[in-house]
């Protein structure tokens, strides 16, 4: 495994190149773990803020994940489909729609988590926990900087 290099005079590279380049790789990291247990990555993600933050408006999931209506709604398509998420009318309000998990939708959460937590816990053997933790002080930070009205989200730590 390479050292950490700390030659940090100039950026080399697009930076958004880099980050599509590892997110892509982490990604697929993730998803080797997760999938076996019927969820994409991504699926798992949405299936997990919905049980952590929900029942919830959907703008409100939508702003906590940072993402437009439209891309919310084709996101949580596949997991209403399979009877994990429901979406519904809010009590309060015929127009505005509540999301949350169903029952299944708690289990299948419960059994993919169990498959994130070894994608996890692989994933800090091969990076090494410390340049982890300072790859999430560092995210946090940029985040922080680049849309100063969003704090990091901590809560992301135990999906």
């Amino acid at each position: 495994m390479a050292a950490m290099t700390t030659n940090l005079a100039a950026p080399r590279g697009c930076t958004h190149l880099k980050l599509r380049q590892a997110g892509r790789l982490v990604g697929r990291h993730y998803e080797a773990f997760v999938r076996p247990a019927g969820l994409k990555i991504t699926q798992y993600s949405l299936l997990s803020h919905v049980v952590k933050l929900g029942p919830l408006r959907a703008g409100d999931l939508a702003a906590a994940l940072q993402l437009d209506a439209s891309t919310l709604s084709r996101y949580l398509q596949p997991l209403v489909e399979h009877g994990w998420v429901q979406v519904r009318a809010a009590d309060d309000d015929a127009r505005s729609r509540v999301v949350e998990a169903t029952a299944l939708g708690h289990e299948q959460r419960a059994v993919a988590q169990r498959a994130w937590k070894r994608a996890q816990v692989a994933l800090n053997d091969r990076l090494g926990a410390a340049r982890v933790a300072a790859l999430h002080a560092l995210l946090d930070e940029c985040i922080a900087l680049l849309d100063p009205h969003e704090a990091p989200d901590s809560a992301s730590r135990d999906e």
